[in-house]
């Protein structure tokens, strides 16, 4: 059992260390090929990191994600893919900060309003995939993709002056209208600059994720209806019933992805509120293995490359640089896991075998024995 469990875990560890190696390779090769020295971008984004605010950004980008990666992380522990993320959470930080920006409550109640807000709005959003899938059979890839666009679609009209947008005396931008102070949710400040308080909350449901899945009713019936639907069915798990609460589960933690920019900074939603936070999620699920210590991390990376690939520009590098590792960290990761899969497969039938081979041995041995 105890080489069975080391097995698994060597297995684990070597699916995001063979992408992330491989994701940097590939990085030297293309910056060589490209006539960019191919170690200097690095040197000078690990100088950049140093600063302390750089830090403080990557923190607060890494709460973020590790947001966002977590509502991948709970489709994809019941076999779901919800692309959607990235439009449940710009519809629910819009919503929220509509709501957040009209009403009038204490501080505690008012935070706690528009938190409640943006995870209704997410898991509305996701509902209608969750719906589709489970009754009609519907891809919950396909309908979350057209959701994505319908969502892009809403919030621009939505922000319309002649609906519920506001536009600036002087600006062409359009915003929700400002969260009053009473909405604003405390940071944590700092000399580098101030860490988004909601980025503490982030991390702390990475702990109830991990509980949740690993030591209940739940999530044990979420586990095994994602590993075989017909198992599960056999033993009293309704299918279609966890398909719809894994959704609407879902598409409420993307709700709270928007939560620590519009409360700890911007306090409104306007055109220029990030995009894309629910595709990136996909990479740090992904590179996490949809397990909390390891979208903890991976949050931690992508955001690492987000903020200090920044300053490349600066020292006559592009700085998309930073996005071209991400990308070949995509790349990586596809088909490192899958290699490591199919290792991982080729290892357990040799295994079968030799016990196999042992048991036959032993029984004719005990019937010489006998003879």
């Amino acid at each position: 059992m105890k080489k069975f469990d080391k097995d698994r875990l060597l297995l684990a560890v070597a699916g995001p260390a063979l992408a992330l190696l491989s994701a940097f390779v590939l990085t030297m090769i293309v910056l060589a090929a490209s006539g960019v020295d191919p170690i200097d971008p690095l040197r000078i984004m690990i100088d950049q990191a140093s600063y302390e605010d750089v830090q403080v950004l990557i923190v607060n980008q890494a709460g973020i994600y590790f947001l966002a990666a977590l509502a991948v992380a709970i489709g994809f522990r019941m076999n779901l893919f919800n692309i959607g993320v990235d439009g449940q959470y710009r519809l629910a930080a819009m919503i929220s900060a509509v709501v957040g920006a009209k009403v009038a409550l204490p501080g505690p109640l008012h935070i706690l309003l528009i938190v409640l807000v943006a995870m209704a709005t997410g898991a509305f959003w996701a509902g209608i995939a969750g719906i589709l899938k489970a009754r009609r059979g519907v891809s919950e890839v396909v309908s979350t993709i057209m959701l994505n666009a319908i969502a892009t679609s809403v919030i621009a009209w939505l922000l319309l002056p002649k609906n519920l947008g506001v536009q600036p005396a002087g600006s062409n931008d359009l915003t929700t209208g400002d969260i009053p102070e009473s909405g604003w949710f405390p940071a944590l400040s700092l000399p580098g600059g101030d860490i988004y308080g909601f980025t503490f909350v982030a991390f702390a449901l990475g702990v109830v994720y991990w509980f949740v899945l690993n030591r209940t009713r739940f999530g044990f019936d979420l586990r095994a209806s994602g590993a075989s639907e017909s198992a599960a069915q056999a033993s009293g798990v309704e299918p279609k019933k966890m398909i719809m609460t894994a959704m609407l589960i879902s598409g409420a933690v993307a709700g709270l992805t928007g939560m620590p920019l519009l409360l700890g900074e911007s306090h409104t939603y306007n055109l220029s509120f990030p995009l894309g936070i629910g595709f990136t999620g996909i990479t740090v699920a992904l590179l996490g293995r949809n397990n909390p210590v390891g979208i903890f991390f991976s949050a931690f990376l992508l955001a690492f490359i987000d903020k200090s690939s920044a300053g490349l520009d600066q020292n006559g590098y592009a700085k998309e640089i930073g996005t071209i590792m991400q990308g070949l960290i995509v790349i990586a990761v596809v088909v490192s896991y899958e290699l490591v899969r199919r290792y991982g497969i080729r290892r357990q039938q040799q295994k079968v075998g030799e016990e196999l081979a042992a048991g036959h041995a032993l029984k004719t041995d005990n019937k010489e024995v006998a003879a």
